[in-house]
């Protein structure tokens, strides 16, 4: 797949793969998705009811990988200040210094994200966009790789600050953990009765290795025809009675935004190469068309009130949409 001048890092993946097994079970394609965020720069909103080693799996990646880890319990009574830092007053020396917060790390794990209320919600967003945060009058940039992966439960609303549309564009994935299959669900009740069950696992990637996984992703081939398909998919979520979708006219009452055209691109090549591959094929842009557009698309009242789903509309797009 590479050049023979450059390192081949499939086999360190594949370790990787093998090490979170070591401690999740049957969540493969979360762990995919997340390797692809930390891959290709892109944070990630994780949905699902409590109980799916949501937080297990994050801070067992950060392990693998060799990254910084921090966790922030996102609560009603956090301020700004608790996530990004704050001056603190030196008695001894007479002087004011920093105290940086939780958000310096490499993977910060933004748990319970819709429990903070708006200011701080505002605080983390722009770390993630900016890659900087300011305290005081200084500018602090981020150490790199820096990535979000943010949690919410979709069960309980009451007493929550739901993000904003807009600012969930910021994610370039929303993946929703389901429950485990009969089969997996009895190998974690297995390992999790045992009480010496450690699950420790081994560092495999480091920071340079993942800079340079990112560097071969970049050179990973999209053709124009596949880069038009990819556009028509979007342009088919703003508009989809043009798409033969007319059951769908009225559900929409706003389309993904461009930033889902780029996240969908980035993310299409990083499956492919995560597959050994060097080229993109259609079936890589569907497989990650559900969680790159699933939070970008806002449906109208009545839609939600006929129990209309984004998905609905995203597995009508792909069936429609055809490649030239």
């Amino acid at each position: 797949m590479q050049p023979t001048s450059a390192p081949d890092y499939r086999p360190l993946i594949r370790q990787a793969f093998a090490e979170m097994e070591k401690v999740v079970v049957g969540q493969r394609t979360l762990v995919s998705r997340l390797l692809i965020g930390v891959f290709t720069g892109g944070h990630i909103l994780l949905e699902g009811v409590p109980g799916l080693a949501k937080t297990l799996t994050v801070s067992t990646l950060a392990q693998v990988l060799h990254l910084h880890f921090q966790r922030v319990q996102f609560t009603p009574d956090l301020l700004p200040s608790d996530l990004v830092g704050t001056m603190i007053y030196n008695q001894n020396q007479s002087v004011f210094e920093v105290k940086k917060g939780p958000i310096f790390a490499n993977l910060v794990l933004a748990d319970e994200i819709n429990r903070s209320p708006a200011k701080v919600q505002s605080a983390l967003l722009e770390a993630m966009q900016e890659g900087q945060v300011t305290i005081g009058e200084t500018t602090y940039i981020l150490d790199r790789p820096f990535l979000v992966l943010a949690t919410q439960n979709p069960v309980e609303q009451e007493g929550t600050y739901p993000l904003p549309e807009a600012q969930v564009d910021r994610f370039m994935l929303k993946v929703h953990v389901d429950y485990l299959k009969k089969a997996d669900e009895l190998e974690v009740m297995r390992r999790m009765a045992n009480l010496g069950f450690k699950g420790d696992v081994q560092a495999v990637l480091t920071k340079e290795d993942i800079f340079g996984i990112r560097d071969q992703i970049n050179q990973v081939q999209i053709s124009d025809t596949l880069e038009k398909y990819l556009i028509e998919l979007v342009f088919a979520t703003r508009r989809p009675a043009d798409y033969d979708l007319p059951e769908f006219a009225q559900a929409v009452q706003f389309g993904a935004s461009p930033r889902a055209s780029i996240a969908l691109h980035r993310a299409s090549r990083a499956v492919a190469y995560l597959d050994g591959r060097d080229y993109v094929l259609p079936e890589d842009i569907k497989d990650v068309a559900l969680d790159v557009l699933n939070h970008r698309i806002l449906m109208t009242y009545e839609a939600e009130a006929d129990g209309v789903r984004t998905q609905d509309l995203i597995e009508g797009i792909l069936r429609k949409v055809p490649i030239s």
